[in-house]
């Protein structure tokens, strides 16, 4: 889950683990507060329950200022100065892989330890690793092996140096996002009810089940091993710049200049669409978005907009560019040029919007949302929020706390349009994502 959608551009921001930081402005200048449960913000470790002033450090010289504020992982949060450099703060060194990724900066907001020529203009994080870009268009990443590609590393090999017990708190916390609690079984309109969910019986469960000694294989071929990667600069195609980045549970994406879509790491539920359940992408590959993508399962609406032909063959997705994306817990979505919204990815809670809860190893076409233009998306650990250009919200996936907004708890597989009081005369103009919660700003 990662600050991205419509991303770093503005349009959107996808999820990490908890917000705990917001930018504002006072007499013109731009300030960062933050707020809720940053382990290590404060040396007690306790939650704040107020926003508080975030300082740049004095490392940076004087007439810095904050330029934005990127999606923090667990443990940790990021920010960006004027100036290009990558503020990280909030982690402490007994809480696992959020101490390593965030840069062993504790309470005080220091810049992460990434080469000096480096001006970062956006980045993304999730609880297992970081991932920023460059003014250049060349991409950073750090944290757990199996979410960082090959390519030229940088920093400090003590960085690595983790306790043994790391390993225990993170299999713990990869059960959690697979096995959030029960939400219900399908019915019919879309939407999750009841007490299963999944498609119930053994290949439910089996879809649910998660073997943590796979997991550890893995993430190390030793027990001696670390399971944490120093920051690389990924290695990309000659003449790929990218844009913006967004970063899921374990796999990232990366959106060129150009409106291509990139995408490594883990990529067993199709998060990577690809085509396939291949578990590990250990290199930049690119993702077919609009030639090769599929309608959903909706096609009759699909065919009655025209964008499907008669025999279901030949059809395009509206749109010739990417221009938006997003990453969830493990699952993905990206908008089109043309508006068209695509996801793909694990469907347990019907987050890719396809009125089902299966995988979608492809980007396919959320065809419900055909004729309308998408503008901005993020995605959660197990939903996904977008809006229109007419300042509509619309959302699908788990709905376990609430996060869909739609004022029950009950999943949908296809997206809903929100019509609570609240939104009412109301223009959406940016979403995001945290793990189990959704934010957006509106305007006119």
């Amino acid at each position: 889950m990662s600050r991205k959608s419509i991303g770093m551009n503005g349009e959107g921001r996808g999820g990490g683990e908890e917000s705990v930081e917001m930018e504002g402005v006072r007499d013109r200048e731009k300030l960062i507060f933050m707020w809720g449960y940053l382990p290590g913000a404060l040396p007690q470790r306790s939650p704040l329950l107020s926003p508080v002033v975030v300082r740049l450090p004095p490392s940076i010289g004087p007439g810095t200022s904050w330029k934005d504020v990127c999606g923090g992982g667990c443990g940790f949060a990021m920010a960006i100065s004027d100036s290009g450099k990558l503020i990280t703060w909030g982690s402490t060194d007994d809480l696992g892989q959020s101490y390593v990724t965030s840069g062993k900066h504790g309470e005080t907001p220091e810049p992460f330890p990434l080469p000096g020529e480096a001006s970062i203009v956006n980045a993304a994080a999730c609880w297992a690793h970081c991932v920023a870009v460059t003014e250049g268009g060349e991409v950073y990443t750090w944290g757990w092996k199996e979410c960082v590609p090959s390519g030229k590393v940088f920093g400090d090999p003590s960085m690595l140096s983790l306790e043994k017990e790391v390993s225990e708190r993170q299999s713990s916390f990869l059960t959690e996002q697979v096995s959030p609690r029960s939400q219900g079984s399908k019915s019919s309109g879309g939407a999750v009810s009841g007490t299963d969910i999944g498609g119930g019986g053994e290949e439910g469960t089996k879809r649910r089940r998660i073997s943590l000694a796979k997991q550890a294989a893995e993430s190390s071929s030793s027990g001696d091993e670390t399971l944490s990667a120093l920051p690389c600069l990924v290695t990309l195609n000659p003449g790929v710049r990218i844009a913006t980045v967004a970063a899921g549970g374990r796999h990232t994406l990366a959106l060129s200049d150009i409106g291509q879509v990139w995408g490594w790491g883990y990529g067993g539920e199709g998060q990577l669409g690809l085509g396939s359940r291949i578990r590990m992408v250990s290199s930049p590959h690119p993702i077919p978005c609009i030639d090769s993508s599929t309608f959903g399962k909706d096609r009759s609406l699909a065919l009655s907009r025209g964008s499907l032909g008669s025999e279901g063959h030949g059809f395009r997705v509206p749109g010739s560019y990417v221009k938006g994306i997003a990453c969830g817990g493990r699952h993905s979505a990206v908008i089109t040029d043309a508006g068209a919204l695509l996801t793909f990815g694990w469907g347990l809670y019907g987050q890719c919007g396809q009125g089902s809860t299966d995988d979608e190893l492809s980007p396919t076409c959320v065809s419900s949302l055909l004729g309308i233009r998408i503008e901005g998306v993020a995605a959660g650990l197990w939903h996904t929020v977008c809006i229109s250009a007419d300042g509509d919200v619309y959302a699908f996936g788990g709905n376990q706390f609430g996060q869909l907004g739609t004022g029950a708890e009950q999943a949908e597989t296809l997206p809903r349009l929100l019509d609570a009081p609240s939104l009412e005369n109301m223009h959406a103009k940016i979403v995001a994502c945290g793990a189990r919660h959704s934010t957006i700003v509106t305007g006119m």
